[in-house]
């Protein structure tokens, strides 16, 4: 078996065995990939902190036909944000990506705009940004990438361009105007297309000039997230300990 390897982003892990762990990593050029790290329970193991949440790394694997799991032999640590989970809310954000990577995409799908992404929003975590600015920015991105951004520019039913506010439709798919709405629960203000606009010509290193201010974000934060929960037919279990709305 040839020796693999590839960047990636370690997503989470979790026991197996005695020693073992089961590894889920983000790669570079293969997308999510699930592995077997052996011996990594293990005090003194070889694979040290590379193994934590979100390290970015040089991971080096085997690959058997007909095994859903690789067998990781090695990582290098090439960056830790390691720091960035001592802040709680910072902490479950992260594990919120994760979750949403994980069951938003295929397994081994190439996707490298978001492994871009993933890596821009790491850093400007690390810069300070701002915890609710790059939860949105990265909700946005899933969204579009995934090709279910709806139009909220004119009304499903009517067709008529929508200036003020709209109602996001039950599928997801759409908004409605206030005339043709048949179910007003999530209601859709122009501070999301001004958002959207922003987010495709700004990097999320910059997110403390969002022009929005806090709580318009938030309020965004709970389209985007409707429309995530809808496609993945389950709510990540990170967002019951994200405390959204304050600050």
């Amino acid at each position: 078996m040839p020796l693999k390897q590839s960047e990636a982003f370690i997503l989470r892990t979790f026991p197996v065995g005695e020693q073992d762990k089961i590894v889920i990593f983000f790669t570079k050029e293969r997308g999510i990939i699930k592995g077997i790290a052996k011996g990594a329970r293990k005090f003194g193991n070889r694979f040290g902190s590379t193994l934590e949440p979100m390290s970015y790394v040089k991971i080096f694997y085997y690959e058997k036909e007909r095994k859903d799991l690789v067998v990781v032999n090695k990582c290098d640590l090439l960056e830790s944000f390691f720091e960035l989970h001592k802040d709680l809310k910072t902490a479950f954000t992260l594990s919120y990506f994760s979750e949403i990577l994980e069951g938003f995409f295929p397994s081994r799908s190439k996707e490298d705009i978001l492994f871009r992404l993933l890596r821009s929003l790491l850093t400007a975590f690390k810069q300070g940004g701002n915890v609710e600015i790059l939860g949105a920015y990265f909700e946005a991105w899933v969204i579009k990438i995934s090709g279910i951004l709806p139009s909220f520019k004119s009304c499903k039913k009517c067709q008529k361009e929508i200036d003020s506010f709209g109602w996001l439709s039950t599928k997801k798919d759409g908004i409605y105007c206030n005339g043709c709405a048949l179910q007003r629960k999530n209601k859709v203000g122009p501070e999301v297309r001004i958002f959207l606009k922003w987010v495709q010509k700004n990097p999320p290193t910059v997110g403390e000039k969002s022009p929005l201010s806090f709580e318009q974000i938030v309020s965004i934060r709970k389209i985007l997230q409707s429309i995530i929960i809808f496609h993945m037919e389950k709510k990540p279990k990170s967002l019951n300990y994200l405390n959204l709305g304050k600050k």
